[in-house]
């Protein structure tokens, strides 16, 4: 956690508490360690296995990583990340990046499957204006990205919503953006 008397860095969640242990994995994924945490799942042999290491740390389900001072920086949600052309897009950081830009009021960045790149970064906005003409907003949108981020994280596609698909504690359904523009590419 972001200590209470002591440094802290702006988008990192701090450095972890004395007694716990934090790791990256190969993959991106934070590892966690301590005497505190659960020993498995209650009769489900299979799910323990499947979310512990065989050396006993705990998979969060979060990619992230670490800096130089252990200061960790959640990147989202390991099922969120999208692997285009064999990189790594975290799709929080590029929403965290759209959602400044004054035409957005919102966005969720998803991944489509995608013929030559496994899988393509899609960006859908939910813009802060009424959008005249989709094309020239997704040619502005992308036209800023290409200047601020890595070129295979730019979006290769722009939907425009007037909302984004909810569930009941407001959280933003990806999988349901996910299932609506799986073949946007095909």
């Amino acid at each position: 956690t972001n200590p209470l008397n002591g440094v802290r860095k702006a988008g990192t969640v701090g450095p972890a508490v004395k007694g716990v242990g934090c790791r990256i994995a190969k993959n991106g994924g934070i590892e966690v360690k301590t005497n505190a945490i659960f020993a498995g799942y209650w009769k489900n042999p299979k799910k323990t296995a499947e979310e512990f290491t065989e050396d006993g740390w705990f998979k969060t389900g979060d990619v992230g990583h670490l800096d130089e001072d252990g200061y960790l920086t959640i990147g989202g949600r390991s099922k969120d990340m999208i692997i285009t052309g064999g990189l790594n897009v975290y799709p929080k950081e590029l929403e965290d990046f759209i959602d400044t830009l004054p035409f957005v009021k919102e966005s969720a960045v998803i991944a489509s499957p995608h013929p030559d790149f496994g899988e393509a970064v899609v960006a859908v906005v939910v813009p802060a204006e009424k959008v005249k003409d989709e094309k020239e907003f997704e040619k502005k949108l992308i036209g800023v990205m290409k200047k601020k981020v890595a070129n295979y994280k730019v979006p290769k596609r722009v939907i425009i919503l007037d909302s984004l698909p909810r569930n009941h504690i407001t959280k933003v359904q990806k999988n349901v953006l996910r299932d609506n523009y799986k073949k946007l590419f095909a």
